[in-house]
């Protein structure tokens, strides 16, 4: 099928993820391709509108500023911890990325940015926010059926995947 591609369409691609610097910080080298619902949310929304109007084995590159990657980073966006809460055994130092839960229990990755006799602060903003990034993205295949939501990463033959 050649049909280029548009919101709502399941596709896979190989994509290798830059900062401004030339760091990778994510690709599919070496690993699946990555599998996704156009315009589902699942992506940053540069990625996602990078791939419309793309065909199977269309590569570019893409530049996405921060509105439509991670966001801005918010210079207020710090928690301090009392460092009684904090479990003895983990060897807490400056840059250490701790995982925390916010008040729906959904996890958020903390970079620990000081540390004293009393509390520890940490930075909740995201690792790429306010980053440009650059993609290199090649489609490999479309027309595919999106994944169960219920499943996990190794499928389930329960029908309904409830309580896989």
């Amino acid at each position: 099928m050649t049909d280029t591609i548009k919101s709502g369409d399941t596709i896979s691609v190989d994509y290798t993820g830059k900062k401004q610097d030339g760091t990778v910080f994510d690709s599919s080298e070496g690993k699946q391709p990555l599998k996704f619902t156009v315009g589902s949310g699942m992506l940053i929304q540069g990625f996602d509108d990078a791939v419309v109007g793309m065909k199977p084995g269309d590569s570019k590159t893409v530049e996405v500023a921060p509105d439509q990657g991670y966001g801005p980073r918010h210079e207020d966006a710090f928690v301090t911890i009392p460092r009684a809460q904090i479990p003895e055994e983990i060897p807490l130092s400056e840059g250490l990325v701790l995982q925390l839960q916010d008040p729906q229990g959904r996890p958020v990755p903390a970079t620990v940015t000081e540390i004293t006799d009393e509390n520890v602060k940490m930075d909740i903003n995201h690792m790429l926010a306010g980053e440009t990034l650059t993609f290199d993205i090649t489609v490999r295949e479309t027309g595919l059926t999106p994944d169960d939501p219920g499943c996990d990463a190794d499928g389930c033959d329960s029908g309904s995947c409830q309580g896989c």
